[in-house]
């Protein structure tokens, strides 16, 4: 980032802060509260696997060359995160985490002629900053089945003369994944104009994930724009690394919105978990699926509703103001997810631990029946 881009990128994070982003981000009213000693947080859909051994020892040994900003090396590290999903280093763009990624998109391509239409709920930020910088969002009701709608989707940008249509898959906060067929419907009958924004932060939690995945279309040059992150399945939220795969002129479109190189520790330690990524991702998938199908076999018992869940998280109706539950839940030592209007009557729950995952069953329940 030069001195000249250091405004512009000073009035994006303003123009995000503004609109809420941080909130969405990290919850923000939560942690300006004091937490119960032994907070178990089940609230940010993070990993408590953490980052792999690999990962932990190539921080350690990058930690004494910190002084340095490695600028000259990070084409070879952006290169490699490019290989790993079998595209050219031009077609990717890393950044602190998916989100910035997510930003830089929504910068480049919505505009006061040219919306950000999307499914709600879904993941705020990219509808935020779109309202910050003063641009139109259409917002599309989810389907009876909680998937996005993606003949609307499609018939909105037609009828706005183009625009960027952003999907969530699976979608936050539903857990939900929009079968593959809706996906290459979507991608076929983009508008004139159009482009699509696929965010995958969470797509390694479900079983054939790269088969389903919208990168096939990034690869046959479709205007897509997918989104990755380190933050979930690999257990790096807080190291901040992520990144967008598209053709190589939307990546080129993209690119001043970047606000400059990731962390030099994070990227080494993003470069041995993708080493680890064969045997780590069947691993961590499969753990979690258990601890999941744990918590929902429980619903299922007691006649708790939930949506059918193909993420680290899942929604469940609790039948009154979500809000009530969540400050019963809080009070008692466990942090969960904020409410997604309109689904007022549900609460997001990430999962967490086996252990944690117990506690919450117990308090959960003393809370529905209180």
């Amino acid at each position: 980032m030069t001195r000249r881009q250091f405004p512009r990128n000073l009035a994006w994070l303003a123009g995000v802060l503004a609109a809420g982003g941080e909130r969405a981000l990290a919850q923000r009213s939560l942690l300006e509260r004091r937490a119960p000693a032994g907070m178990i947080w089940l609230n940010a859909n993070e990993n408590p696997d953490g980052p792999c051994p690999q990962a932990i020892e190539a921080m350690r040994q990058a930690l004494p060359q910190a002084w340095r900003y490695h600028f000259s090396e990070f084409p070879d590290i952006y290169a490699a995160v490019a290989r790993s999903e079998g595209l050219a280093a031009e077609q990717v763009l890393v950044g602190a985490g998916s989100s910035e990624v997510l930003c830089a998109a929504v910068h480049a391509f919505t505009s006061p002629a040219r919306p950000l239409i999307l499914p709600e709920p879904t993941y705020e930020l990219p509808a935020e900053l779109a309202v910050a910088l003063g641009r139109r969002v259409i917002r599309v009701p989810l389907t009876e089945g909680y998937l996005a709608d993606v003949e609307r989707l499609a018939r909105e940008a037609a009828q706005a003369g183009g625009g960027l249509i952003y999907l969530c898959n699976p979608n936050n906060p539903t857990s939900a994944l929009l079968p593959e067929g809706r996906l290459k419907w979507l991608t076929e009958n983009l508008p004139p104009e159009t482009l699509l924004l696929v965010d995958e932060a969470y797509l390694h939690y479900v079983e054939g994930a790269e088969q389903i995945s919208a990168l096939r279309y990034v690869r046959e040059g479709a205007p897509v724009v997918v989104t990755r992150t380190f933050s979930k399945i690999y257990g790096m939220a807080g190291l901040r690394v992520g990144f967008g795969c598209a053709r190589a002129d939307l990546i080129r479109r993209m690119r001043p919105f970047r606000s400059g190189v990731i962390s030099w520790v994070s990227a080494q330690a993003a470069l041995a978990a993708l080493a680890e990524a064969p045997r780590l991702i069947p691993e961590r998938r499969q753990r979690l699926a258990r601890i999941r199908g744990e918590l929902c076999a429980w619903l299922r018992e007691r006649g708790f509703e939930y949506i059918e869940p193909q993420a680290n998280f899942v929604m469940i109706r609790v039948n009154r103001d979500v809000r009530t539950v969540i400050e019963a839940l809080w009070e008692r030592g466990i942090a969960v997810g904020r409410p997604f209007p309109p689904l007022d009557h549900m609460l997001r729950v990430s999962i967490g631990t086996s252990v944690e995952m117990t506690r919450f069953r117990e308090v959960f329940e003393q809370v529905l029946s209180g």
